[in-house]
């Protein structure tokens, strides 16, 4: 239960820090924001470990997970725009 709730944190750190970095305003509740956080912290575990880049515990996790935040944050940007 612990490690669930440690998860959700980091990943509502991450999804904060990926909406700090990409320019324009977002509109994300506190919510999509953790489910982004977490989004791109399974995509870099699983691309960014799988590849090799990095081993499990290292600071280019963070990094990478920020990234692919970053990446999801603007498919759903791109996917929510009105014509």
């Amino acid at each position: 239960m612990l490690s669930f709730l440690w998860t959700l944190l980091i990943g509502f750190v991450i999804g904060l820090v990926a909406r700090a970095i990409k320019p324009g305003n977002d509109k994300l509740s506190l919510l999509w924001t953790m489910i982004l956080g977490v989004g791109g912290s399974l995509l870099a575990k699983y691309v960014g470990q799988g590849l090799g880049w990095y081993q499990e515990g290292e600071a280019a996790g963070f990094i990478a997970s920020v990234l692919f935040a970053i990446v999801l944050l603007a498919i759903y940007v791109a996917v929510r725009k009105k014509p």
